[in-house]
């Protein structure tokens, strides 16, 4: 973003250009971006790993039945005993399912329980690609036909059909609802920011503009190039862009205020705003679009498509806040800042301010403060053990209780716990007899039987002994795997819904493995590009690592003894290093590159000091906006979000607060010049520790006089 590039961005011309650019670009984005809910793809095969077994099962058992349909399973109880009347109702409500919209094949049941206490009925629903959304008002239809009368007898609504419907139900709504609640929340921090009833409004409606373009350029990817969304990505896509949007929006307003302050033209004040603000920026999205691309390393095929949506976001939100909001900004002048107008000449507040004293605290000790500061982070790091990341079941997955979950347990209490959700094996036809005999020999296997033989093709289910999400279940998975292996002519798989959790744990470990070191790599090499040196962006990227340790820790303890989470999902370490990591150094980015601004003139222990007191407002600003966006993921009935929404709030704001304030402060302060090592500025004469302090404390001395 050089000098001459900056002002041609911002003349008394190319704003007005810029201006009805975006206008035309949103008027045609507009309609695009409200069909991208219908192009999610929410099956279960584009959340999974592209090559686990259970995936290409389910791709073998299409032969035998869609890959759409979803068992729903009706369970009745009656404690004292079930009477004849009972078994007669779940009789004429299993005729009244048969005719539902999407039941294409014959309803079984109702079966009774051994103990005639309850009876179960499978209607096997089919309502397409993305039957979970049609699902929510075909159970709940199903539901008040099973309740019908009050008569002692309860049904519940369980297995794939009533969980899709129950999760279908926790996702109804969800755009509107983060988007409504991310502007309000940014709305709210930004007037406390600005302290103007007027300047909040151009960062809210650019990144509004920038969230609708990002989602018509991906509904346009995902119709024509095959582009995975799902409810999770199209979510985080809405938080993302305006908790990114809005802190590259607040870098910019302030280097414009303080530029105000020294040019009597406001468009020469945003063309050097621009100029120097404009690499932070660029260096700070290219970093988070770097990270996100890293997930299409990824196995599972969510998290995968996660990657692209979001770098998609992240780039369309940059575009506009270096085009359409310098234009606003200039087009509306001064007023905007109204009531606290920035004048020719006169002073910069932040000199004095709050962060200036605190870098004077710093200088006295930096380096028992630096020190101090790691130690405190690496003891909150303990709190990782009591983090379980190894899926949630069934009734972990809502922060409230739903319909499917206490269907799950009365049917564990009286059948099979596996009865309403079995394990599906495809396999040759000709070693049926052989497989049928493996799986029934299989520990934790309560019963199986081929179902159907087609082309080839045999399709053998079976019933576990354990709940279909349970540690013993996925155990008696690799067990019955095991015992397949050993039928190599057989060529037979499992999935089912066991099965497919079990892979997906393995797969997000794997992508743990995989692209959290990649990540580290690419945001080490964009630093030292942007920085011009190695010691820096090591001791950067560390202190960002220790802080995404120390926010996983604390969360994982307000996860267990706060909130009562049963688990975490196993992809919260993963989508929580991404987003601390490509988003936290954002921080970290922008005190740099100011701090190595200043270094030029003032040696890197001054201007360290400078740049804290420059900068310190408008990034614990940025800090808390992006926060306060993803906390508000922790507001869904969903304990996946609502477990990033709190890990990534929780980190961002130790990132603001805490490591760039003072830990990588302290660092400056003690390290001096071998920052920038091997550079030049590795070699230019610096002010000394015993210096700084003194002058610091003088300039305390000084100011405690004159308050007297």
């Amino acid at each position: 973003m050089n000098r001459s590039v900056a002002g041609l961005l911002t003349s008394k011309t190319t704003k007005w250009i810029a201006l009805v650019f975006w206008i035309a670009v949103v008027a045609l984005s507009a309609p695009l971006a409200q069909k991208l809910t219908g192009a999610q793809q929410n099956d279960a095969i584009s959340w999974l790993p592209g090559d686990a077994e259970s995936t290409r099962a389910l791709t073998k058992l299409e032969v035998f039945q869609d890959p759409n349909e979803l068992p729903t399973v009706v369970v009745y109880e009656r404690p004292e005993g079930l009477t004849d009347a009972d078994v007669a109702k779940a009789t004429e409500d299993a005729r009244a399912f048969a005719d539902l919209e999407g039941v294409e094949r014959e309803v079984q049941g109702p079966i009774p329980s051994e103990d005639g206490q309850a009876l179960q009925t499978v209607v096997p629903l089919n309502l397409g690609p993305n039957g979970w959304e049609k699902a929510v008002d075909i159970v709940d239809e199903m539901r008040a036909t099973a309740n019908a009368g009050d008569d002692g007898l309860t049904a519940y609504i369980t297995g794939p059909g009533g969980m899709a419907a129950d999760s279908g139900k926790a996702f109804e709504g969800i755009d509107g609802t983060l988007l409504f609640s991310t502007i309000t929340v940014v709305i709210i921090i930004l007037l406390v920011t600005y302290r103007s009833p007027v300047l909040w409004l151009l960062p809210v409606v650019s990144a509004g503009f920038a969230l609708m373009v990002a989602q018509a350029v991906i509904y346009l990817l995902a119709e024509h190039r095959g582009l995975v969304v799902n409810a999770q990505s199209a979510g985080i896509l809405t938080v993302l862009v305006f908790g990114a949007g809005t802190d590259y929006a607040l870098l910019l307003v302030a280097r414009y205020r303080e530029e105000l302050r020294r040019h009597s033209d406001r468009h020469a004040a945003m063309a050097v705003a621009l100029h120097r603000a404009g690499p932070a920026i660029l260096a700070s999205a290219g970093t988070v679009i770097a990270g996100m691309l890293c997930l299409v390393f990824a196995e599972t095929n969510s998290t995968q498509g996660l990657g692209p949506v979001a770098a998609i976001g992240v780039a369309v939100g940059l575009l506009v806040m270096i085009t359409l909001l310098p234009a606003l900004l200039v087009i509306c002048g001064r007023w905007i800042f109204w009531p606290y107008k920035p004048q020719l000449g006169s002073p910069e507040p932040t000199a004095t301010g709050m962060w200036a004293r605190v870098g004077t605290r710093i200088a006295q000790r930096p380096r028992a403060v630096w020190v101090t500061t790691s130690v405190i982070l690496a003891v909150a790091c303990i709190g990782l053990v009591k983090l379980d990341a190894t899926g949630l079941t069934t009734e972990e997955q809502y922060t409230t209780t739903v319909d499917s979950v206490t269907g799950e347990e009365v049917l564990s209490r009286h059948f099979d716990a596996g009865a309403s959700d079995p394990v599906s094996i495809v396999a040759n036809a000709d070693a049926a007899e052989q497989v049928t005999q493996a799986v029934t020999a299989t520990d934790g296997v309560a019963a199986a039987a081929p179902t159907a033989d087609s082309d080839g093709v045999v399709f053998v289910q079976a019933t576990l002994s354990d709940a279909p999400d349970s540690p013993e279940a996925y155990d008696t998975i690799d067990r019955l795997r095991d015992s397949l292996q050993a039928l190599p002519e057989a060529d037979a798989l499992v999935t089912g819904t066991t099965a497919i959790q079990l892979d997906v744990q393995r797969a997000a470990q794997a992508d743990e493995n995989l692209i959290i070191p990649i990540i580290l790599v690419v945001v080490f090499l964009i630093l030292a590009v942007l920085l011009r040196a190695i010691v820096a962006p090591l001791l950067l990227i560390a202190t960002v690592v220790l802080s995404f340790g120390a926010a996983l820790g604390i969360s994982a303890l307000i996860f267990d003894y706060i909130l009562g989470f049963g688990g975490a999902d196993s992809s919260l370490p993963l989508f929580v290093f991404v987003f601390l990591v490509a988003l936290g150094i954002d921080y970290n980015i922008f005190l740099m590159t100011r701090v190595r601004e200043e270094a030029l003139t003032y040696g890197t222990r001054r201007g360290a000091l400078v740049a804290l007191a420059a900068t310190g407002g408008v990034i614990t600003s940025a800090g808390v906006v992006l926060a306060g966006t993803f906390a508000v993921l922790a507001t869904l009935p969903l304990v996946a979000f609502a477990e990033i929404g709190v890990a990534v709030a929780l980190g961002v704001l130790l990132d603001t607060i805490i490591v760039r304030s003072v830990l990588v402060t302290a660092m400056n302060l003690d390290f001096g010049r071998r920052m920038w090592w091997p550079s030049q500025l590795g070699h230019k004469p610096d002010i000394d520790v015993e210096s700084i302090r003194e002058s610091s404390s003088s300039a305390s001395q000084g100011s405690h006089q004159s308050t007297h």
